[in-house]
C-alpha cells in the first residue's frame, strides 16, 4: 500500500492506493480537522476487563471526553497482539512517556479495532497500561468515520485500521501521520510525534 500527501483547496488529504486491490482510499482526517466532528456517531471503549466491562453496563467513551480541553498524542494500528504493533509501534511510546509528559500531553493514547478486553490483556503483556491509555474500537465506527481503514484480509485480520498518529489539541488535529504499508513504522512512531510537538 502506497501513501501519497496531496494538496487540495489547500487542505492536506492522504491519499492511499492499495496496488494489490486497485482500490483507493482517501482519510477523512486531515491536519485541521476537528477529530470529534469528523467521527460525530463514534465513541470509543476503554481497555477493561469483563467484569468491569460488565460493571459499567459496557458504557463507551465519547470522542469530546477524550479530547475535548486536552493535548492527545494517538496512535492507531492494525491489532493487539501482532508482531509490529507489539515489538515497533507501542514499546517507544511507553519508554518515552516522560518526554510527552514533559510537553504538556494529557494522554498518550493507543486504539485498534479490537474489543476493549483484548486490548487490556494486550496492554498488561506489554506493562504498558500505566503509561498509556488503551481503547478498543470493536465495531471500527471510529476509523471508518476518519476513513483511515485498511483490509488486511491476506493476513487473516479483516478491516483494520491504518497504521496512524495524530497531535491533537482541544480536539483539532495539528499533526497527522499515516504509513505507507500496515508493516512499516517509519512516520507514526514516538519519535515522530514528539518532534511534531
Amino acid at each position: 500500500m502506497a501513501s501519497v500527501m496531496v494538496n487540495r483547496g489547500g487542505s492536506r488529504i492522504i491519499k492511499s492506493v492499495s496496488a494489490a486491490l486497485g482500490t483507493r482510499f482517501f482519510a477523512k482526517v486531515a491536519t485541521g480537522t476537528d477529530i470529534v466532528s469528523a467521527a460525530p456517531n463514534a465513541s470509543l471503549q476503554k481497555a477493561r476487563t469483563w467484569d468491569e466491562g460488565l460493571a459499567s453496563k459496557f458504557s463507551t467513551t465519547p470522542l469530546k471526553d477524550i479530547f475535548k480541553d486536552k493535548k492527545v498524542v494517538i496512535f492507531g494500528l492494525p491489532g493487539a497482539y501482532t508482531g509490529v504493533c507489539s515489538n515497533k509501534h507501542v514499546p517507544p511510546y511507553r519508554e518515552n512517556i516522560d518526554k510527552f509528559k514533559a510537553k504538556g500531553i494529557d494522554s498518550v493514547i493507543c486504539v485498534a479495532i479490537n474489543d476493549p478486553y483484548t486490548m487490556n490483556a494486550w496492554a498488561e503483556k506489554l506493562q504498558a497500561k500505566d503509561a498509556i491509555e488503551f481503547y478498543g474500537d470493536f465495531d471500527g465506527s471510529f476509523h471508518k468515520s476518519l476513513e483511515l481503514v485498511t483490509d488486511l484480509s491476506g493476513a487473516l485480520l479483516g478491516t483494520r485500521s491504518e497504521r496512524w498518529s495524530a497531535y491533537v489539541v482541544d480536539g483539532k488535529v495539528k499533526a497527522l501521520n499515516v504509513e505507507e504499508a500496515p508493516s512499516d513504522v517509519k512516520v507514526s512512531g514516538a519519535d515522530t510525534i514528539l518532534g511534531q510537538i
